[in-house]
């Protein structure tokens, strides 16, 4: 039985695709914290196939390194994401990209707390970073801060530039 969240989840994929659809965009995500689990909303979406351009799920830190070309050092912060969101717009030419990294617990990671989420946004203009604590377990937390990006990528193409 699907849970409420995974509901609400689809139905704000299926409003990044009426977004992205009527505005001719291309979206891609890059995902550390939520490990595909963004991508696998988006790609449900009405007709993914014309607007979603895919996904680099970067869970290890060297495949932020070599293929997102992340700077090396910590990987639990905005400057991370914002590289992240950056090199997937690039690597798979995409015109809004996500990226996003963070603490899902149970344990602090390089000195944040669990529940650390740093997402951006991409797009030619620049680059919105945006922090958020989120409570919960790891699941919780997966789960919370995959809405979060959904309702990011809602409010960037909702407002093209």
């Amino acid at each position: 039985m699907p849970r409420e969240d995974e509901s609400t989840d689809e139905e704000r994929a299926d409003r990044v695709a009426e977004l992205a659809t009527s505005y001719g965009l291309r979206v891609a995500v890059a995902e550390s914290l939520t490990a595909g689990r963004i991508s696998s909303f988006l790609g449900r979406g009405a007709a993914a196939s014309e607007w979603y351009r895919g996904a680099v799920v970067a869970y290890d830190a060297e495949v932020k390194f070599e293929v997102l070309g992340v700077t090396r050092g910590p990987v639990v912060t905005a400057l991370c994401a914002r590289q992240m969101a950056d090199g997937v717009r690039t690597l798979l030419g995409a015109d809004v990209a996500l990226g996003i990294t963070g603490v899902g617990g149970p344990d602090p990671q390089e000195g944040c707390p669990p529940g650390t989420v740093h997402l951006a946004l991409s797009t030619e203009a620049g680059t919105r970073p945006l922090h958020a604590r989120l409570p919960g377990d790891p699941g919780e937390v997966v789960a919370a801060a995959t809405s979060l990006a959904l309702d990011e990528l809602v409010r960037e193409l909702a407002n093209p530039a």
